[in-house]
């Protein structure tokens, strides 16, 4: 009998192995969601198991509660034995490698016998790999490279939606007790960092042994790191860091706050404070019984430091203090601000909802108006858009728009192609009501041979919209190389607007830019990327974007009704 996070590595290792062989995503991503649900359960396995009810997990069906079942009566599992037997030893091991397909690890197991990273740098150091067929020396050098990125220890980290879903299990199941007065997030999560390596949590009690306690009893929680009178530091099923810090009621504000923004931040407050010989707790005005008044907000903090009250988001000493102080901080824009969802697919290319469906789920959000942007013929990929399917989406849209409220405007995501050119010729791009361009292919062009692909691409009378501007993918794939000052120069004289692209795979651009452009006075659409109606939940992530690069309601013109959007973005 296995306990639940040893059954939940197996339902993982199976969904690696799927994945490397190249089966159906959705497939390993039912496993990977079922050693969620198993992480983060909260009742008896064992009952649950006796019972046959593990389907009463969400995220468990049919399939997956069989798997569960035999590997928590056996300690075996079939299904991973099998794929560990159709698969070279070490492929998991050697999938890590970037690039690393089954078939190239299929060669060198075949040809050196290589079944674990150590043995493949080995050979790359002798020189053997580049003798393989598919492979060359300049193949070789990158293995070597990506290998050493390997070597380097690397703080386990999430990205910014996976760690929100974490930090909220974790507070739902603080606030189960009633000792617990209040409690949130603090750290880089609540500044909405793309990944996060800790989630900080504060809470207010005082009884803080009882609240530890519960904490304890968090159903992820796999070992403690440090447990002191109000601080635990713990890791998590999956690797991640987690503090808890419990403070008294009166001092909760000021431990949030402390907490929240980024050292250099704190610490030029504090600078500030001293100078002005304010602190926050000795010096708290006092009660008629002699005890410090509770501070009540953050804006307090602020407001007694003679600052306007700066976002979470802002807090990293990017100026935004010497902004406060001087009286030119912007009021970032905020999600109630937005009133149309911008850049969604549909089941005509990648997307997994029908037109109506994203319409509807759009105008439940209560927005004013949707833009259908499926990818163009060369993303084929994607199953992009021919000129035959795309004008079926055109008259579907039309049949769609008289059953709903919300404005439909008809779209694409376009490639930019290698040579600056947009997909579809000029007689339809000029008919769509709004084309975002993007870059999808040919990522490793050099950085002059790109900076003049956009360049190109921004002459064209219909591009308006650069769709997530340098195609990264975080923990995945970097930022293209290009000049970007250049482009973004180019962009100011033109009547282009940037994507802040909210996939939380993406997050682009990345806030430096963000205010590099809004300096140059560029105007900005902040979207969804949505591939399903859950997708258009990535609003949030985009707007949290935009508001750590300092964007306000004005710059961004999804904020505008639906005639003024449309007058500032068609071709």
């Amino acid at each position: 009998m296995k306990d639940r996070f040893k059954i939940a590595a197996d339902l993982r290792a199976i969904a690696r192995l799927l994945t490397i062989k190249g089966e159906n995503p959705f497939k390993a991503q039912a496993y990977e969601r079922g050693a969620s649900a198993l992480e983060n359960l909260q009742g008896d396995l064992d009952g649950l198991v006796k019972a046959r009810r593990l389907r009463e997990i969400p995220g468990i069906g049919t399939a997956l509660a069989a798997i569960i079942e035999e590997i928590y009566q056996s300690g075996e599992c079939w299904l991973l034995e099998q794929l560990q037997q159709e698969l070279p030893s070490g492929a998991v091991e050697l999938s890590e490698l970037p690039g690393l397909t089954l078939k190239k690890i299929i060669a060198l197991h075949d040809v050196l016998r290589v079944e674990s990273i150590a043995e493949l740098k080995s050979a790359c150091q002798e020189g053997l790999v580049s003798k393989v067929k598919g492979f060359g020396l300049k193949s070789q050098a990158k293995l070597l490279t990506d290998i050493e990125k390997l070597d380097t220890p690397k703080e386990g980290s999430l990205l910014l939606h996976h760690a929100l879903e974490e930090a909220e299990r974790i507070l739902g199941h603080l606030r189960g007790c009633p000792e617990v007065i209040e409690v949130d997030i603090a750290g880089a999560l609540r500044r909405r960092k793309e990944t996060i390596r800790q989630i900080c949590v504060v809470a207010a009690s005082d009884q803080p042994r009882l609240v530890l306690d519960q904490f304890l009893r968090y159903p992820a929680l796999a070992h403690t790191d440090k447990l002191e009178d109000a601080r635990c530091l713990a890791r998590l099923a999956g690797g991640l860091q987690a503090e808890l810090v419990i403070v008294a009621p009166n001092q909760y504000v000021a431990a949030l706050h402390a907490r929240t923004g980024s050292r250099r931040h704190i610490a030029k407050l504090q600078d500030l404070a001293r100078a002005k010989a304010v602190t926050f707790f000795s010096d708290m005005p006092r009660t008629k019984g002699g005890k410090p008044r509770s501070i009540k907000s953050e804006s307090e903090i602020y407001r007694r430091l003679g600052l306007p009250y700066i976002a979470p988001e802002l807090r990293e000493d990017d100026g935004e203090i010497e902004a406060a102080s001087a009286g030119t901080l912007p009021q970032p824009l905020t999600f109630d601000d937005v009133r149309g969802m911008t850049h969604c697919h549909t089941v005509y290319s990648d997307g997994r909802n029908s037109i109506e469906e994203m319409a509807l789920a759009a105008e439940a959000m209560g927005m004013a108006y949707l833009t259908i942007t499926d990818h163009s013929p060369s993303a084929y990929y994607a199953r992009g858009v021919g000129i035959d399917r795309l004008r079926a989406q055109w008259d579907e849209i039309a049949r769609v728009q008289e059953r709903v409220k919300i404005r439909l405007f008809k779209g694409t995501e376009s490639d930019i192609l290698e040579n600056g050119s947009l997909d579809y010729p000029d007689h339809f791009l000029e008919q769509f009501d709004i084309i975002i361009a993007s870059i999808h292919s040919r990522h490793k062009m050099d950085s002059d041979q790109m900076t003049q692909r956009l360049l190109r691409a921004l002459k064209l009378p219909f591009f308006k919209i650069w769709g997530h501007p340098l195609g990264r993918l975080i923990q995945s794939r970097p930022p293209f190389a290009c000049h970007l000052e250049q482009v973004l120069d180019a962009i100011a004289v033109s009547k282009c607007a940037i994507e802040v692209n909210g996939d939380p795979r993406r997050l682009d651009l990345e806030p430096r830019w963000i205010r590099a452009a809004r300096e140059r006075g560029i105007k900005f659409i902040v979207s969804t990327d949505a591939h399903s109606i859950s997708g258009l939940e990535n609003l949030r992530y985009g707007v949290s974007m935009a508001r750590r690069g300092w964007l306000t309601r004005g710059e961004v013109l999804n904020t505008l009704d639906a005639e003024g959007f449309i007058q500032a973005v068609h071709p």
